[in-house]
């Protein structure tokens, strides 16, 4: 049965839920990825409001969309962050508080064990055909980032003490865990985005974020190759390193230069799309990433979630690019064989 193509609302979240949905299926989209900002999804109102997921489901519906995740980023984001200036911009008002950075962490904490509770509830409102694939995925998602208290120091100069390094992974775990359990107790499971700025960005940091937990049932990975490619990290490695977490699946493509430029790996300090930059995020199909690679490796790992389309790309219009990438990720989810290619030459 082909996986469900959705697309994944944060990149939307200045447009209204109901004009979100009515584009969506305009583009090709079978679901969406609600992301807990804007108006898509409000998780202080999912708890609160007795019928706030019923209509939900009742408005993707008169779209005949569905939905297989829940995104919390930027409140994951402050949970294991040092809080300055710049997390009061992407937190909810009541997260950001009076701005005392432990007592943000303190209300990001919460703010995320109440999404779990939230993404429980909605899920269990949600319409069979829904139930039925979380039942053929095997579990239901909140996506999202972690945060990092040791992002700073991933440049070794001044050199950096290992024990500060330690440090960042225990404090992150002692962050998390209560988390992790609380997702545990209303069976959803936590996949963190694997990226730049979290705890666990390439392969290594990954295997020593999982054993900071210790190997914690509840936690997993959201798989958006986009952030592998430009650093040099082996993304199809990553799918078979960790195998029996990888949980949802983020369509994002990304281009890098074979050649020197202006504007090295790092950026420069400059925005997205700026002429001369070594890298750049691509609408799938534009960029460097193989997917059909991925989708095999995915077929090898019996994966039955969501391909999810992460649209960003600074040059294309956002419209024209949703919906090829819709058309795009449909013709790339072929399903594995269930036969042997050359069967009819085996004895009888």
């Amino acid at each position: 049965m082909p996986r469900p193509v959705s697309l994944f609302t944060g990149q939307w979240a200045d447009l209204p839920l109901e004009t979100l949905c009515k584009k969506a299926k305009s583009f090709g989209y079978e679901g969406l990825e609600l992301a807990c900002w804007g108006d898509h999804f409000e998780v202080q109102r999912a708890l609160a409001e007795k019928d706030y997921c019923k209509k939900h489901w009742e408005l993707l519906a008169s779209h005949n969309l569905g939905c297989f995740a829940i995104s919390n980023h930027l409140v994951g984001q402050s949970v294991s962050d040092p809080i300055d200036e710049r997390h009061k911009a992407i937190l909810p008002k009541h997260v950001w508080g009076d701005g005392d950075p432990a007592q943000v962490q303190k209300r990001a904490a919460k703010e995320m064990i109440d999404t779990g509770k939230a993404a429980r509830k909605f899920f269990d409102a949600a319409p069979k055909s829904v139930r039925e694939q979380l039942a053929r995925s095997g579990r239901t998602v909140v996506v999202g980032f972690t945060g990092s208290p040791i992002w700073h120091l991933l440049y070794s100069f001044p050199p950096v003490l290992p024990k500060q390094l330690e440090q960042g992974f225990t404090s992150f775990a002692k962050a998390w865990k209560p988390i992790l359990d609380a997702y545990d107790k209303v069976d959803v499971s936590f996949a963190l985005e694997v990226h730049p700025t979290e705890i666990a960005f390439d392969v290594v940091s990954t295997q020593r974020a999982l054993a900071a937990l210790g190997g914690h049932p509840r936690f997993g990975f959201n798989f958006d190759p986009s952030h592998f490619g430009y650093q040099g990290v082996d993304y199809l490695a990553f799918l078979r390193a960790f195998s029996s977490r990888i949980w949802n699946v983020h369509v994002k493509d990304v281009w890098w230069s074979e050649r020197p430029t202006p504007i090295g790996v790092f950026g420069g300090h400059s925005d997205f799309g700026t002429d001369g930059r070594f890298w750049d995020f691509r609408s799938p199909g534009h960029g460097r990433i193989d997917f059909e690679a991925i989708v095999r490796v995915l077929n090898h790992l019996g994966y039955q979630g969501p391909l999810t389309v992460e649209w960003e790309d600074p040059m294309m219009d956002r419209e024209h690019g949703a919906t090829e990438a819709a058309a795009f990720t449909k013709k790339l989810d072929f399903p594995r064989s269930k036969i042997a290619f050359d069967a009819a030459f085996a004895e009888k």
